[in-house]
């Protein structure tokens, strides 16, 4: 499938069979949702607490994390819980992991939402990784290798014997054909690569995890999936140019629109049978870039990953 088709297949979706009122009754599911106080992010949220799921917003600022949970408390009734994460830190990962752990001995649902695009290149993660790819990749490996005995425990008390880990990745995994590992750290080779393609590496890498931790962990009831939630209107452009803004702004969609794909791997009845699939808009599977499905590539990944958390 060329990349020009794949576009059109992703970016203009039919009308969608699946919505959030589809989703069924989430009592006693436990769910943590990076990034909840904003975008795409919070509209997930909002639909699991409007279904009696319990949500952790796992998110860096209090003071955002909690506005968010005051307004969706008003349109809900439901009242989120906040979890203190920088994915940009591996020390705060750490912590989250242990803070959410003291609390909740099952995790039924991970929504690793949150994510950085096109920052200034000058920006780089506690740990000194590239920001895009510290945020987007190894910070939510590393909470959610952390939090698999939880997504195990979970899974062993559901009625279909599966938890569920939904990975945002985009239409930009598909831009890239491999890894350039010496562009992960603050190297010429990283400068040269540039903010944008530092997302789309961020992105492949996305998928790559995914599909890993799908044959790693599925006979132990993990579903994994990576997901391309749609062309968005969020704070996720909020470093891109007003040029690219205004070409963007004719292909861009409500955020609540973005929750609609991976709330159906999160919560659907067939999003149990996804595992190691790849989603697209609107709550579809998809075919993704087939520089993905390579086995060799997505394990290198997962060890590369693996080193860079022992020693937290």
């Amino acid at each position: 499938m060329g990349l020009v088709y794949s576009f059109y297949v992703e970016a203009f979706p039919p009308k969608s069979e699946f919505t959030p009122e589809s989703i069924p009754d989430l009592s006693g599911k436990v769910i943590i949702v990076t990034g909840a106080n904003t975008g795409v992010g919070k509209e997930t949220a909002k639909a699991l607490l409007a279904h009696n799921a319990k949500v952790y917003f796992a998110a860096r600022s209090q003071e955002k994390a909690e506005q968010a949970i005051k307004e969706l408390k008003e349109q809900t009734g439901k009242e989120g819980i906040f979890l203190k994460l920088d994915l940009a830190d591996l020390k705060s990962v750490k912590s989250a992991s242990e803070e959410f752990q003291s609390k909740e001995k099952e995790l039924h649902v991970l929504f690793n939402n949150a994510g950085v695009m096109a920052p200034p290149i000058d920006q780089l993660t506690a740990q000194g990784y590239d920001l895009q790819f510290g945020t987007n990749v190894l910070g939510h490996f590393y909470f959610t290798n952390l939090l698999l005995p939880s997504l195990i425990a979970g899974a062993k008390s559901s009625p279909d014997g599966k938890a569920r880990v939904v990975n945002t990745s985009s239409f930009a995994s598909r831009l890239t054909k491999d890894l350039d590992f010496n562009a992960i750290t603050d190297t010429p080779a990283r400068r040269k690569k540039g903010t944008q393609l530092l997302y789309v590496q961020s992105k492949f890498a996305n998928v790559l995890f995914s599909d890993e931790l799908a044959r790693r962990y599925g006979e132990q009831g993990i579903v994994s999936t990576a997901v391309n939630p749609g062309n968005l209107r969020s704070d996720l452009q909020r470093h891109i140019s007003a040029v690219e803004n205004f070409v963007l702004k004719a292909i861009l969609y409500p955020a609540n629109y973005g929750a609609l794909t991976q709330l159906w791997a999160g919560t659907s009845p067939e999003g149990a049978q996804l595992n190691g699939k790849y989603l697209i808009p609107w709550a579809r599977e998809g075919i993704p870039n087939p520089a993905t499905d390579d086995p060799k590539l997505a394990e290198d990944l997962w060890k590369w990953l693996e080193e860079k958390v022992e020693t937290v």
